[in-house]
């Protein structure tokens, strides 16, 4: 059975192996990362998604093949880790060892109608939301890097190894949309 050509597959992988592993796909050894280097990596991370939304409007609505997100829909995606990244950053900060609220990624990708957003406004979106999470980093000091948080299925995060998983992320998907690998 096929996919047809505006459905999403879901990814129902658990990414939390990055964590012992460096990323044979995007190149990036997430257990090497030095967890005060994350801002620095989300900041120069949103200027790469900035170049790639700065292209041609209709080819960055295109998906390479039916069932994989177009460049747009991936921006819109790794816009909204940040956000997300830096209210559950927030949680583990201010509360002991919260709970995550769910996300469907995928869910919210239909709902937002991430293919039909205006580019240039997913640009300036993502930039704010990368520097608002840059900063949020930038905050962790000392002994707060090992408070914790969990997802409903389990994983569990202190603030380094949460620091750590995040990044993968936005890495993975630029690579995901321009082949380099970091």
């Amino acid at each position: 059975m096929g996919v047809a050509a505006g459905e999403i597959v879901p990814d129902t992988k658990d990414w939390t192996w990055v964590l012992e592993r460096a990323c044979s796909d995007c190149g990036l050894d997430t257990p090497a990362v030095v967890r005060e280097d994350v801002a620095g990596m989300i900041r120069a991370n949103a200027r790469g998604w900035l170049a790639v939304l700065a292209g041609d409007e209709s080819g960055l609505r295109r998906r390479p093949r039916p069932g994989v997100w177009s460049d747009l829909e991936y921006a819109c995606h790794v816009r909204d880790v940040f956000r997300l990244f830096r209210v559950r950053l927030a949680l583990m900060l201010d509360r002991e060892d919260p709970l995550f609220p769910n996300w469907d990624q995928d869910e919210t990708a239909v709902a937002e109608r991430y293919g039909e957003q205006r580019p240039s406004v997913v640009a300036g979106e993502l930039a704010e939301a990368a520097e608002a999470l840059a900063v949020a980093f930038e905050g962790v000091a000392g002994e707060r890097w090992q408070r914790t948080g969990s997802r409903s299925d389990g994983a569990r995060f202190t603030v380094e190894s949460f620091a750590r998983y995040l990044i993968h992320d936005p890495v993975h998907h630029l690579f995901d949309v321009t082949g380099a690998r970091v």
